[in-house]
């Protein structure tokens, strides 16, 4: 097939959970396929252009740089979308440069299939009519969690109008694509719960098992890690859910306990967290997260925000560490709580499974053993490529 395949990013430097499953996923097709792979380029990152070969046949790096948040140029945007029908999270991305781009593409190139790579790239798309949706995450969902744990009157009343324009944006283009990618089987019920669609296939995460072996000398010298996006609004939420309402807990029994925050770019929120803290470590962005891992005896992934599935939860079971989550946090995923995973959803409950698994070596070393079966036996990165090329092929023009 000749596939065109458009994202708002390239994959390199690759520090976001959608860019692992994005990257993966077309490194396996493009063994089989003709990729052309269209995003904006960030001259800051030359490596994102001259890596693209790993994963497409040719590159259309469109010229736009975007805003960083916290900067003038993102306030000015926050202030223009004010007005805007569509959500800041989709509106940002829309350019007349990227439209152009993909409107002579799709005129022009005689595609097989067509992938539009998050909803924040649909409005540049001149139609949905013949192009897979791949939705990583159902991005109202996200919204409205944002509206339940706004922690201001502010927040909520924002959050509330983009959760609102979101809605309305998803549904129109849910709808109007040839068909929807889902990264769960959860997401794809609720996609059609939610947007009343029958036109929705749903695709699972993997993860590189040989990559995340850790090594026989690991050490362990730091006790819970959690990784992510430290920049990304759900994580900034779950890192001060962790921080203010469960490690208090966990240190009135364990007073020694050691906190790892590890992702890029953390927000200042956070980095104020460790500036109290002597034993909570902030990394900021780094070059490999295995070795955070590999050095942590459990993870965990105390969301209460945030869709799609979770493929920090896969890294960690392919690293060999248990892992303490919320219901939100591994959503979406084919887990067994107790058996390959602890699910809590309240302070004290995830508190005392992290307590546990900390103070019981058996423990631990059995459900890591559970985990890292069922990562291997049925995510691995072939198997959820080959699921999401018969949906190309089945969709196909």
């Amino acid at each position: 097939m000749k596939i065109l395949w458009v994202k708002i990013d390239f994959l390199h430097p690759t520090n976001r959970g959608g860019q692992i499953r994005s990257l993966e996923t077309l490194r396996r097709l493009h063994r089989r396929h003709e990729v052309h792979y269209v995003a904006y380029h960030d001259p800051a990152h030359p490596e994102s252009l001259q890596r693209a070969n790993e994963y497409c046949s040719r590159a259309y790096p469109v010229p736009y740089e975007i805003p960083d948040r916290n900067t003038p140029r993102f306030f000015l945007q926050l202030l223009r979308n004010l007005a805007s029908p569509l959500p800041l999270a989709v509106g940002r991305y829309r350019t007349h440069v990227m439209q152009r781009q993909i409107g002579s593409l799709l005129a022009e190139g005689q595609f097989d299939a067509s992938v539009c790579d998050f909803l924040s790239s649909a409005p540049n798309f001149p139609t949905l009519a013949n192009t897979v949706l791949f939705q990583h995450n159902i991005e109202t969902v996200i919204w409205r969690r944002h509206v339940r744990h706004a922690p201001t009157p502010l927040h909520r009343a924002y959050f509330q109008i983009q959760a609102k324009r979101m809605f309305n944006v998803e549904k129109q283009a849910c709808k109007s694509a040839r068909h929807v990618i889902a990264v769960s089987s959860g997401d794809a019920s609720a996609m059609r719960d939610l947007f009343s669609l029958d036109h929705v296939t749903a695709v699972a995460t993997g993860v590189d098992i040989d990559f995340f072996r850790p090594p026989a000398a690991a050490l362990k010298t730091s006790d819970i890690v959690f990784l992510g996006a430290m920049d990304w609004l759900a994580n900034i939420d779950g890192a001060r859910y962790f921080a203010s309402e469960i490690l208090p807990r966990i240190r009135l029994r364990r007073p020694g306990t050691s906190v790892i925050f590890a992702g890029r770019a953390p927000a200042p929120e956070i980095l104020t967290m460790a500036a109290a803290d002597p034993l909570l470590h902030v990394t900021g962005t780094v070059p490999d997260v295995r070795p955070y891992l590999w050095q942590s005896l459990l993870s965990i992934v105390p969301l209460r925000i945030g869709g799609g599935t979770r493929l920090k939860i896969y890294e960690a079971m392919a690293a060999g560490i248990p892992v303490v989550s919320t219901s939100i946090g591994a959503e979406g995923l084919d887990v067994t709580s107790g058996l390959n995973i602890c699910l809590a959803d309240s302070p004290d409950a995830f508190a005392d499974n992290c307590l546990s698994l900390l103070e019981d070596a058996d423990r631990r070393c059995a459900m890591a053993n559970s985990a890292l079966d069922l990562v291997t036996s049925r995510f691995s990165w072939d198997t959820v490529t080959s699921d999401f090329e018969r949906v190309l092929f089945a969709t196909r023009a």
